[in-house]
């Protein structure tokens, strides 16, 4: 589905099909019946003209019955086309619409969201040394929302402008046909002369203006493309701001951050009013494509034998109107075709993201394409616990590893503390027992059907209840409200027990309401009704004091007895519980690119 084609044909051959080849049908319905409808309009607005014509002919004079009956037909008719077919089939190419773009985000979130973590592996792309060819896809968000709105609507429009070409030239076509007659000087077409005329100014001045369009709608596509890009990286920058205000503050950052901001904003400003000139350029093309469509070119082929009286006023309308709605049904590409650049432009951004999402469900082969990715994952017998065998780290572009370990081994129960200096490599070693590093090699044997959790030190939550956040990454379902009321409690938010349903308060969720340390204390809840076999703590009670620290660790010794315990902490000082007794069994030290397990009370005598 990573290709154009495959995303516009994916939703009519899935499990949907009958949905989307149903309300396909009924689109089609509609605009053969909206074809239809021009040509009764047409014959009837030839007939109301040679009424009008008539009305104070001498010998045979239109009655005023008979001409209110015609403007009432073609009253009807227009209100039955426009309000009928035209708006119904609105209707059902929007729900279409809606349908399809629902589909495809349904796709896009579950690829996203797998068990490889593709969103995760999607934003670890970026360049290596010599300028990697992987760069992460850009502004995700507004790729899956807006991005697929525009594609799917401009791929629908552009199918029904398709279609109502050809069944105009269906039904219009034939209608013109039949009310064609001779041409002076092209008696050798016969009665299908003034047809013929017709269809040849149309085939010659709707394609050259197509042609024109095109050109003006390939500049908008890539003013388009630019104009997303630079939505997108002001969008960024806004959202980054949010998370960095803090520090704005604190620094006095507000005038760096406006120039960055104003700087931002520059490019959004400059492409904005290059597509503004080109949009107005396009919209004065179109109307006087319109106007000489339609007053000129679909009435002079006619005119030659309504001259020379070879065809009434009224046939001589008739063609006009058939001939003017042939030139709108023809000339639909050109009305679209700022939207049909929009459309290409959107489809690229779709398909980019597609590839690369396609790309990073292996991750193994994706990092190989920026550096060395050998790491094995297997699993043995619980009771082995876990090892990690010839551990080497990488950045990407970068040959020689900035972390290397000859032999881990953690036992069943077993508490390591790892300690080193900042950016020694603390994290990336946690990260790559967990497959979420990208490069390197190595060997990492798990325990068996051995549950496994991982606290980071920023806790981000989701916006969901109370319950589903200590539950994850199990359903509510699956625990009691008394276990989770009891894990709160014994993580020290027992104030929020009652809460559990409530997906925050007052409009802001849990992740805006919460301090740092309840954040923490609330990971501490989950691990506490979880109780996972091998714990990765990666500075969890950064945000806590001395005491609420130990209590944290004292908390997961009392009730995760036989858990594997490997936490980094900076700051050593809740490592032993109240009584003075050690919470840790041994010790990871990184010094100088080097991994290396100590027991604590060998550590404890460094100095710590």
């Amino acid at each position: 589905m990573r290709g154009f084609w495959g995303l516009m044909s994916a939703y009519w051959l899935s499990e949907s099909w009958r949905e989307a080849w149903g309300l396909t049908l009924a689109i089609l319905v509609l605009t053969a019946l909206s074809a239809k409808a021009s040509v009764w309009f047409a014959v009837t607005s030839g007939e109301l003209v040679n009424r009008i014509a008539y009305f104070h002919h001498p010998t045979m004079p239109t009655t005023p019955t008979a001409l209110l009956t015609t403007a009432a037909t073609l009253a009807a008719i227009a209100i039955m086309r426009d309000a009928g077919f035209t708006a119904v089939r609105h209707f059902f190419s929007t729900t279409l619409h809606r349908k399809w773009r629902e589909w495809l985000d349904q796709c896009f979130n579950k690829a996203l969201l797998d068990s490889n973590h593709a969103h995760f592996h999607l934003q670890q792309s970026g360049t290596d040394a010599a300028g990697s060819a992987f760069p992460a896809p850009d502004n995700i968000d507004q790729r899956v929302q807006e991005s697929i709105k525009g594609m799917t609507g401009g791929a629908i429009g552009l199918a029904m402008g398709i279609a109502g070409v050809v069944l105009s030239l269906v039904f219009v076509g034939s209608k013109l046909i039949e009310t064609s007659s001779e041409v002076r000087g092209l008696e050798f077409l016969g009665s299908y002369g003034s047809a013929c005329l017709a269809f040849a100014a149309i085939a010659i001045y709707v394609p050259l203006n197509t042609f024109i369009a095109a050109k003006l709608g390939g500049v908008l596509q890539r003013l388009s493309v630019r104009m997303q890009w630079a939505e997108g990286t002001y969008r960024t920058e806004l959202n980054t701001l949010l998370h960095r205000s803090l520090h704005v503050a604190v620094l006095h950052g507000e005038r760096a951050q406006k120039a960055v901001n104003h700087r931002r904003y520059l490019d959004i400003d400059q492409t904005w009013a290059s597509l503004n000139r080109v949009t107005a350029g396009y919209m004065g093309f179109e109307l006087v494509h319109n106007f000489i469509g339609s007053r000129i070119v679909a009435y002079a082929p006619g005119l030659l034998p309504y001259v020379d009286n070879k065809v009434s006023l009224q046939h001589y309308v008739t063609g006009a109107e058939l001939a003017t709605a042939l030139i709108n049904e023809c000339s639909w590409f050109i009305h679209v075709m700022p939207d049909i650049a929009t459309l290409r432009a959107n489809a690229r951004r779709i398909t980019e993201l597609a590839e690369a999402i396609e790309t990073v469900q292996r991750p193994q082969e994706f990092y190989a394409r920026t550096g060395p990715y050998e790491f094995r994952y297997a699993k043995q017998d619980p009771v082995l616990g876990l090892a990690v065998h010839e551990i080497e780290l990488l950045h990407a572009g970068v040959d020689l590893p900035f972390l290397t370990a000859d032999k881990l081994h953690f036992l069943p129960g077993e508490w390591t503390l790892v300690v080193g200096e900042s950016g020694s490599g603390k994290t990336s070693l946690l990260k790559a027992i967990n497959g979420l590093w990208p490069h390197g090699r190595g060997a990492i044997v798990t325990p068996r059907h051995v549950r496994s959790l991982y606290a980071a030190q920023d806790v981000k939550l989701q916006a969901v209840p109370l319950k589903d956040l200590v539950c994850l990454p199990d359903s509510v379902g699956e625990h009691s409200d008394t276990c989770v009321e009891e894990a709160l409690h014994k993580a020290g938010l027992g104030e929020f027990i009652e809460e559990l349903s409530k997906d925050g308060r007052n409009g802001q969720s849990w992740d805006q309401l919460l301090s740092g340390g309840e954040k923490q204390k609330l990971v501490l809840a989950r691990i506490l009704l979880l109780r996972p076999g091998l714990l990765f703590l990666d500075e969890a009670t950064s945000a806590l004091d001395i005491q609420a620290g130990a209590s944290f660790y004292q908390a997961i010794k009392d009730h995760c007895r036989d858990a594997t315990v490997i936490a980094i902490m900076h700051d050593v000082s809740s490592i032993q519980s109240g009584s003075g007794v050690d919470f840790f069994d041994s010790a990871l030290t990184i010094e100088n690119g080097m991994a290396k397990k100590i027991t604590i009370a060998a550590w404890d005598q460094t100095g710590k």
